[in-house]
């Protein structure tokens, strides 16, 4: 069992902690030496996992822009040296290309320091085997380890300067090359304009040493510069704002295409031509065809909050097998991986967030090579005389959607909303109109007829928090509201959680 300490900087499979004084009521818990037993605990894991002394290690180490990098790297390079490992420094870097270094430079394992778009005075540690990230149970034994305070037998390590983002960079542009079939010296994107949006994170690369080396047109990127203050929006496809800006971009220019990456780049987004965003269901449509050209009749793997409309889309339109799982980017890859290996031809894991995990790619989540098969398939649709508004023009998208977070105040948070789902359950089965979806494999998912909100619900257990999302989604103006009055008439009888959000929903 944990201490308090180190269970609270356990995020799902990441260490994420406060790294820097400014925030008021934040007190830094990711210290020098903290992140030092971490480590020599990950050496420690590591070395049991792969069977190898740990002096025999190699270990590759990267960053993405905040302001705390600098200092937990130092902290990082001392536990890996005291162990006598042998460290590749790769300084600035995105989270998916240190996966990489795994495969192309034989790396036993390999650490990122980033917190993905949390706020800037966060930070963590993200650690990689040749196998992929760290599951949560992974992650748990390291921070065991950590807790126990086990190293290493001291030795003398040594850190060599990696540029490893260069080669990462020239896959990327290969992709493109390979794809499009046209080679890098005849500039194959010379007639694309792709606005880039990097948030000041680690992917301002993507914009100058991916796109512009094949001749793309950039002007009008922006935010490429690092800056872990993150001064202009949340690095973040999620974040309104960030996506309001990267739309804007696009529409300013009039350019072809817009991109946008998340601090460590292991999530991406993208805006047509017309200025519209490409983000959660849209993406998800977009990476499913896509991964369905070579594998017809293929399953697509994704979170339990996509819509109705994109189910039918993969399956009605594309073709494809549409295979809900839960919430957690790492819980829809590895039940990719499980029916791949259940023989179920399975190309892509997608989470809503903008996770994307093809199998062609190890099935690691990488946001610069999402998109970089977005800006392949473009290229093919327009000499087509097609767009990507074309591809998605069959997909049906809900007239209303909505989520609400409802706070669990008993001490066992997940007993208790446990408990609220399973009553739901039994209550939805009594219900007329309601029905149960029958590929329910995360809390309970409800379709409504038109009477009765025309549209759909999940409620859930939050994968890290004490919160009962509430997702919500209607075929009809007001359907929202509706279902949310329905779910309130249940809600309001059961105990141990705070209805003051839904609340305040219906007040609008």
């Amino acid at each position: 069992m944990l201490d308090p300490l180190w269970k609270e900087l356990k995020s799902g499979t990441d260490v994420r902690g406060v790294a820097c004084e400014g925030v008021p009521n934040e007190k830094i818990n990711l210290t020098d030496s903290v992140i030092e037993r971490i480590t020599a605990a990950f050496v420690v894991w590591l070395s049991q996992k792969v069977k190898k002394e740990p002096d025999k290690l190699t270990i590759s180490l990267g960053h993405d822009s905040r302001i705390s990098a600098d200092r937990i790297e130092q902290a990082v390079v001392k536990a890996l040296k005291r162990a006598g490992i042998k460290i590749f420094l790769c300084e600035l870097a995105s989270t998916p290309s240190m996966f990489m270094t795994t495969v192309d430079l034989s790396c036993d394992g390999a650490i990122q320091i980033t917190a993905s778009h949390h706020p800037w005075n966060r930070n963590g540690l993200k650690f990689f085997t040749r196998n992929g990230g760290l599951d949560s149970s992974d992650l748990e034994e390291v921070l065991a380890l950590a807790q126990a305070d086990k190293k290493a037998p001291e030795k003398t390590g040594s850190a060599v300067p990696c540029d490893y983002m260069k080669t990462y960079a020239a896959h990327l542009r290969k992709m493109i090359c390979d794809g499009i079939g046209i080679a890098e010296s005849e500039k194959p994107l010379k007639n694309m304009h792709i606005v880039v949006d990097a948030g000041n994170g680690a992917g301002g690369f993507y914009a100058t040493d991916v796109l512009a080396p094949l001749g793309a047109d950039i002007s009008g990127s922006q935010f490429l510069e690092p800056d872990g203050h993150f001064p202009n929006h949340i690095p973040n496809p999620e974040n309104e704002e960030a996506m309001a800006s990267i739309c804007k971009a696009v529409r300013n220019v009039k350019a072809d295409l817009g991109v946008i990456f998340d601090t460590d780049v292991d999530r991406g987004g993208a805006v047509d031509a017309s200025g519209e965003e490409i983000n959660r269901n849209r993406l998800v449509a977009v990476a499913s065809a896509i991964a369905l050209e070579n594998h017809p009749g293929g399953t697509i793997v994704t979170d339990s909050i996509t819509s109705t409309g994109l189910k039918d889309y993969i399956e009605k339109t594309l073709g494809g097998i549409h295979h809900r799982f839960k919430r957690g980017y790492k819980n829809v890859i590895n039940e990719a991986i499980r029916l791949n290996n259940d023989g179920i031809d399975c190309p892509l894991a997608i989470e809503t967030s903008g996770h994307a995990a093809m199998r062609e790619n190890y099935f690691l989540d990488d946001g610069a090579y999402l998109v970089t098969k977005i800006i392949i398939k473009t290229a093919a649709l327009r000499r087509e005389g097609k767009s990507l508004e074309d591809l998605l023009a069959p997909l049906a998208e809900p007239q209303e959607a909505s989520e609400i977070r409802i706070p669990i105040t008993q001490e066992d948070a997940r007993k208790a909303g446990q408990i609220v789902i399973d009553h739901l359950t039994d209550y939805a089965k009594k219900q007329e109109g309601w029905s149960i979806a029958p590929d329910n494999r995360e809390g309970i998912r409800i379709s409504f007829d038109k009477a009765h909100g025309d549209g759909w619900m999940l409620l859930r257990l939050s994968v890290h928090d004490p919160i009962l999302p509430l997702n919500m989604e209607s075929d009809s103006k007001g359907g929202v509201r509706t279902i949310a009055e329905e779910a309130t008439a249940f809600l309001e009888k059961e105990f141990g959680i705070d209805l003051s959000p839904l609340e305040k929903f219906l007040r609008k």
